[in-house]
């Protein structure tokens, strides 16, 4: 089933009033943050707070991640074990830079006999993880991974390689294309790292639309004055929809069942417009199934 995931908003599990928020909020999904959102003398709270807020339900159709603490600290293993057991639909994981990363959650979350619906969604953040995004989608392959799909990070990356965060993204577009080609060519979804500049709502909708064009399934966010413009920027038109499904009727057509190609409204439409149209009306009715 495809889901929509056009706007993931992350918001800090020591703030109780923000995780009460989140359940009225109109973004596809959540993503509750034992992370950088969240400071050292914190991070037991926000566990705490965390795990309460999913056992007490109220989110809806929404889907719930939990970004834990990287393997680089003393919080991960207690952060991945409160959510193996708190069953949320995925966890997060910043600063993925390994297969044996993948299998360190995957061996923890084994030993807490943690339900196998729980998915897990790796943030590539460093120069390791971009370079070597095949082999991290590709154990995917192992399903005791449970790798759903990736988080591009442009801020940690920018960090680290020193390539400056300009506008329009431009020395970022091959490392986020060669991410996007590794997801794909494994299955995974891929979503788009949070804008920064709050204020700056055209230079959001510009960097939206980017990441729309470039093949992302959608955006994490940071604040939810953002929600509704990648909500609107990430859902199919309503024209592209009614061509979709108006190519799907015409190869449903008894004398086109056998063609590989066939003439609509003069132009020729081949069989692989019709897997993207497919997708484009899945996409679109599981928008509306949402509800918000």
């Amino acid at each position: 089933m495809i889901r929509p995931r056009r706007s993931l908003l992350f918001m800090p599990g020591s703030n109780a009033r923000a995780l009460e928020k989140a359940r009225n909020l109109a973004a596809d999904g959540i993503i509750l943050d034992l992370e950088d959102s969240v400071a050292p003398d914190a991070k037991a709270l926000a566990r705490d707070q965390i795990a309460k807020a999913i056992a007490a339900g109220g989110f809806g159709k929404r889907e719930v991640l939990i970004r834990v603490n990287s393997l680089d600290t003393p919080w991960w293993i207690d952060d991945v074990t409160m959510a193996g057991k708190a069953r949320p639909d995925g966890i997060l994981v910043p600063k993925v830079s390994s297969v044996a990363d993948l299998g360190a959650i995957a061996n923890r979350l084994s030993d807490i006999n943690a339900d196998t619906s729980i998915r897990v969604w790796a943030m590539i953040e460093t120069s390791r993880a971009v370079l070597d995004a095949d082999k991290l989608a590709a154990a995917s392959k192992d399903s005791e991974t449970r790798l759903a799909g990736f988080v591009f990070g442009p801020n940690d990356i920018s960090r680290e390689t020193r390539i400056r965060m300009q506008p329009g993204r431009a020395a970022m577009i091959p490392m986020i294309i060669h991410c996007i080609l590794a997801a794909r060519a494994h299955g995974l979804e891929i979503l788009d790292g949070p804008y920064s500049d709050i204020s700056n709502v055209d230079g959001f909708a510009v960097e939206c639309a980017q990441g729309r064009d470039l093949g992302f399934d959608g955006k994490t966010l940071i604040h939810p004055s953002h929600i509704e413009a990648c909500n609107a920027i990430f859902t199919p038109p309503a024209e592209e929809v009614a061509e979709a499904r108006k190519i799907i009727a015409a190869f449903q057509q008894p004398e086109n069942a056998s063609r590989g190609a066939i003439q609509l409204d003069g132009r020729m439409v081949e069989r692989l417009h019709a897997d993207m149209a497919k997708r484009t009306i899945a996409i679109a009715d599981a928008i509306s199934a949402m509800g918000h």
